[in-house]
């Protein structure tokens, strides 16, 4: 796996990204500076989501990338430490809350066992 620290080799990476794919590679750009824009939302608040969100999809050049620009809109540690503590809960609770399914799957069974059960 690439160093996401080695910013040489991610040049490099980009650059054959871009040779190989380069309408593909050209839209995705314009896609990202779209998405990146002053909105709705600022600069900052799109950042500090976006290293929410890199920690969630655990993706170690995102993290790098965005937490750098981040702190260049403005955002500070304490700001992006609180945002990934969020994103670290809203992660944990998908797991949590997809025992309902568990759960289901359990409760359906027992009836079913019980059921057969009465039958016997």
């Amino acid at each position: 796996m690439q160093d996401p620290s080695d910013r040489e080799l991610l040049k490099t990476i980009a650059s054959q990204r871009r040779d190989l794919a380069p309408e593909v590679s050209a839209a995705f750009q314009a896609f990202q500076s779209k998405v990146f824009a002053e909105g709705a939302l600022g600069s900052k608040t799109k950042q500090i989501i976006a290293v929410a969100v890199a920690h969630v999809t655990q993706c170690q050049q995102c993290i790098q990338s965005h937490t750098r620009a981040a702190l260049r809109a403005g955002a500070t540690p304490q700001e992006l430490m609180e945002a990934v503590w969020v994103a670290a809960e809203m992660r944990a609770g998908g797991a949590y809350a997809h025992s309902n399914v568990m759960l289901a799957a359990i409760n359906e069974e027992q009836s079913t066992q019980g059921d057969q059960e009465c039958r016997s």
